[in-house]
């Protein structure tokens, strides 16, 4: 993990790779998990014995599971100290160029894309590549949009 004291120095970090965060594990109970949230139970993610037959050979995790998992990574990745809070404001794009078979880790890459002064704070555009562990591609790529606040 990286930390920033200053949120209005990342003004001069744009175009920067940030930080990298921790490894977290994808296992099947945290994507039945999922499943029982959304109501999404297809069979490729939460039918094992069907799944070893299918395109992967093993479930995989939600795309949207993946997703959701961007805020727990980018935490391990970066704190900036004078922030007291931060929101989601949505996102630019998002692709899921490789699946996330059950039991993987992944992590996150923030680039910080563009950095916009507003009331109290910034707003933050990061470029979030999350990575599968012993992958070739990346298995999301979003661009984020948050607002931190002072």
């Amino acid at each position: 993990m990286i930390r920033i004291a200053h949120l209005q120095s990342l003004q001069q970090r744009v175009g920067e790779e940030l930080a990298v965060g921790d490894w977290v594990t994808v296992d099947q109970a945290t994507i039945d998990r999922f499943a029982d949230v959304t109501g999404d139970h297809q069979w490729i993610h939460v039918d094992v014995e069907r799944a070893k037959k299918g395109p992967f050979g093993t479930t995989v995790a939600h795309g949207y599971l993946t997703l959701s998992l961007l805020p727990r990574l980018a935490e391990s990745a970066i704190k900036i100290d004078d922030v007291r809070m931060g929101v989601n404001y949505g996102l630019n794009r998002v692709r899921f160029p490789a699946p996330v078979p059950a039991g993987s880790r992944i992590r996150a890459r923030l680039k910080l894309l563009s950095y916009e002064p507003i009331d109290g704070g910034a707003q933050l555009v990061m470029e979030v590549t999350m990575q599968r562990e012993s992958g070739d591609k990346p298995v999301c790529v979003a661009e984020t949009v948050s607002r931190r606040y002072l």
